[in-house]
């Protein structure tokens, strides 16, 4: 090697090492945030598949929104319905990471779908609770609150500038639950449909991700 190529080589030696100190610095707190997650002990149903590791978590606090509707589950005919979650995820420093809500997803056609949407980055996911996903143990969940549940993702988008934070999400659980259940009165006969009901909730919404 010539002494030119030498003291190039030199030269950039320092640079490249910069440029890999930035990035370890960039995706250090990232990771560091991943492993501070602690999902807590779920029902064997709630366990999510081998290989997704837990990246990202949020406090969710808002309502559960119902109407009244006929039912044929229901003894009296009628039956508050869940048409949507109304809530916003918070860090541990209170500051807003996503909203929830339902919404269609584009890549079932439109089929009405459990949604989150990162706050500043615009990603959003939509995602589905399968059959068996669902617990109500009292082991776990607490009294009159929302089920434990485990959702599939089945689409998710980037945002409009690239933003691409929820992307990756392959699995969600919402776990430690309070309140959030439909009322018990309030919607028994014909002249209460329509009616709604915002009742007030919280949950940890717990994303995971097999791209570790």
């Amino acid at each position: 090697m010539s002494s030119h190529a030498t003291h190039t080589t030199r030269r950039r030696l320092p640079l490249v090492r910069a440029a890999a100190l930035g990035l370890a610095i960039i995706l250090a707190p990232s990771l560091a945030h991943a492993d501070r997650i602690k999902p807590p002990s779920v029902p064997a149903n709630l366990q999510v598949p081998a290989g997704n590791k837990p990246f990202f978590q949020g406090h969710g606090v808002g309502t559960q929104n119902y109407v009244c509707l006929p039912s044929t589950a229901a003894a009296s005919g009628f039956a508050f319905v869940l048409f949507t979650p109304q809530a916003t995820l918070f860090d541990d420093d209170d500051r807003q990471l996503t909203t929830h809500y339902f919404s269609p997803n584009p890549f079932e056609d439109g089929t009405i779908r459990a949604t989150w949407q990162h706050a500043r980055d615009g990603s959003t996911v939509w995602a589905k609770v399968a059959p068996g996903d669902a617990s109500t143990d009292a082991a776990f969940v607490a009294p009159g609150a929302v089920a434990w549940l485990k959702l599939t993702v089945v689409g998710a988008q980037d945002g409009a500038t690239g933003g691409d934070k929820l992307t990756g999400t392959t699995f969600l659980q919402r776990v430690r639950t309070a309140g959030g259940l439909a009322p018990s009165t309030g919607c028994a006969s014909l002249a209460d449909v329509g009616h709604t009901a915002f009742v007030p909730y919280t949950a940890d919404y717990i994303f995971y991700t097999d791209r570790y």
